[in-house]
């Protein structure tokens, strides 16, 4: 399937690491909600992949059809289901992730300072801007320096 770079994106990101038998079955159970996630009845242009073990991303190519709140609601279900049954959260902002050495670490925000001010996390550290919204932003923006994301302004007094 090819997706346009205007896709839509929604990221959710765990607060722990899934084992790689959880990635397989979540997989698959993300595969049949978006093989048949529908808005308004038509047949939504979908994908859902999981990243890093913690990261659920779901991808709408809206050129065919555009979500709609009824099927974004669903998508929300969906998510909050594999919540419960994995014993995770996935809706908590102040959760922060970053990379070292190709490792992906998530903290809460309180942690996340502190490795900020203990120079831990630097200016060139690799963070996750779950707040991108396209699928060009996600593959360009996601991934990026601290001094280049949102973080930096937030996190700006603790450097």
């Amino acid at each position: 399937m090819s997706f346009s770079p205007q896709s839509k994106v929604w990221i959710y990101q765990s607060d722990r690491e899934f084992s790689d038998q959880e990635v397989q079955q979540l997989q698959k159970q993300l595969d049949e909600f978006t093989e048949q996630w529908k808005a308004h009845g038509h047949q939504l242009q979908a994908k859902a992949e999981i990243r890093y073990n913690y990261f659920i991303v779901f991808i709408v190519d809206e050129t065919a059809a555009g979500a709609t709140g009824c099927s974004i609601d669903a998508s929300v279900r969906v998510i909050k289901g594999l919540e419960l049954q994995y014993s995770v959260d996935l809706f908590n902002r102040f959760n922060m992730a970053y990379k070292v050495d190709d490792k992906v670490n998530v903290v809460n925000k309180e942690d996340f300072e502190t490795l900020i001010s203990i120079k831990n996390i630097t200016p060139e550290s690799t963070v996750f801007n779950n707040m991108v919204q396209t699928l060009d932003e996600y593959e360009n923006k996601w991934e990026v320096p601290f001094k280049d994301s949102w973080h930096q302004k937030v996190f700006a007094d603790l450097l």
